[in-house]
This record gives structure tokens, sequence and C-alpha cells, in this order.
């Protein structure tokens, strides 16, 4: 790859009590490229997706961002979160609040940016994800598939060098995951930086640029996805592709 990295893990380590969450893992992302994390469950892959912009801390190694060390606590955190968007499994939307003043908060409480200003950049995103429409209703009178739209739209709102999803369709119904997959898949191709948890095979032989398999807190393999899933490397990834792939 010739981009410089933006995202570099060097071998690092978790720990939950005795449980190792986390071995050794090395892994860059290159500025640009979308990388899908996939792996059976409890493999540690949402623990390193959120150890990248520090909701999780880790024991051993390092992890830099854009050429920094991942800052411990402080402004320096909270100004790497505003670079690192991040979608969650739940919505983690505020109820109170209205779609249009959810993706305007952080840029005007964080970034500072005036009322004005924010409105336009968020409206002009919640076109872009195809919910604008929705902006004056509150959370709940969206459908599950609109919510976790407006979370990445609220995450964009930022301008974040890269993009965390941790298993962003896991809680959606079936018929819902599509639309937010394709907001997913255009981000891909307009160039933004992805860190993908997801359990959708589909959207990983689609979208990313690379496949990286976990299995017991190991990166296993990673590889081109037309590579990974047609002649993947070892046992425990032919196997899991054995399982997910046939149902």
């Amino acid at each position: 790859m010739t981009e410089e990295p933006l995202i570099v893990l060097d071998g690092v380590n978790k720990w939950f009590g005795k449980l190792h969450v986390l071995r050794d893992v090395n892994l860059s992302v290159a500025k640009g490229e979308v990388v899908v994390v996939i792996g059976p469950s409890g493999s540690g892959k949402s623990t390193l997706c959120r150890a990248i912009n520090r909701l999780e801390t880790i024991d051993s190694g390092s992890i830099v961002f854009d050429g920094q060390p991942l800052p411990a606590e402080g402004r320096a955190l909270s100004r790497l979160r505003s670079e690192v968007g991040m979608v969650f499994q739940s919505f983690n939307l505020f109820a109170h609040k209205t779609i249009l003043e959810n993706v305007t908060l952080g840029p005007i409480k964080v970034r500072g940016e005036k009322k004005a200003e924010a409105r336009e950049h968020a409206m002009s995103l919640l076109e872009r994800v195809g919910i604008a429409d929705q902006a004056d209703k509150h959370p709940a009178q969206l459908s599950g598939g609109q919510q976790q739209r407006a979370a990445i739209a609220r995450a964009l709102a930022m301008r974040p060098k890269a993009m965390l999803f941790d298993e962003p369709t896991s809680a959606l119904d079936p018929e819902m995951v599509g639309e937010v997959l394709d907001v997913m898949t255009s981000l891909a191709r307009e160039g933004m930086t992805m860190v993908v948890v997801t359990h959708e095979m589909g959207f990983a032989r689609h979208a990313a640029e690379r496949v990286a398999f976990m299995a017991d807190g190991q990166l296993v393999e990673i590889a081109p996805p037309g590579e990974f899933f047609d002649n993947p490397r070892s046992d425990r990834a032919r196997d899991f592709l054995a399982k997910v792939l046939t149902h």
C-alpha cells in the first residue's frame, strides 16, 4: 500500500480478567481504505474496534492514529474522538432531541460551529443518507434503519478522518439491513477510511479492500475479499466460511 497508514495497531493485547480478548494484534489501515473485520462471536472484533478510539483501553502494545499515539484522556482524547466517527449496534441517539438536533449537537458543542452552518451541513448529510424528510422527528418516530442512518449522519457531521462501525446492522430487522449497508457502501466508494465489524458477508465481499478474520482474540488472516472468500489460508477461516456461507 502506497498510502500512509491512518490507523496502526502494533502488538495490541487486552485482557478482561483472565480472558485474553486481543492477542498480539497487528493491523494497519491506509487512508481511504475499507477493512471489514469478521469472525465468530466472542473473537474480539468489537473490542478491537472500540480500542481504536479508546472506548476500550489496551493492556500492552500501541495504537497510533494519524501519526499520533492514542491519548490517554482529557482534551486530546476528545479531539481524537471527534476525528474518528463511531457507529454502534444500538443507535445511541438522544431520545428527547429531534434528528436534526442529534446531528448538529456535536459540531456546535465540540467543534464550535455556528448553528446555521451546522444545520446546513446536517441537512446535506441527512439528504445523503436518505432521511432529510425526517429531520424534525424524534428517534422513536423512525424505523430502526432510519435511526441507524441518522447515527451515521451524526458521526459524519464531525467531519471525521475515519469511521468505525461496530455491528451496525445486527439490531435491525432484515428488511432494513440493506438501506444501512447502501449508505456504508457509498461512503466506502467516496474514499472514507472505514473499519467495519459485521456479520454481513455480502458487504465484506463487495465493499472491503481487505477482510480481516479474527478468532480467539487473534487476527488469523487478512486478505483482499476475492482471495479470502475463494481461497482462505487458515483452517479456522475455512470452517467459519463453511458455516456462514451455507446458511
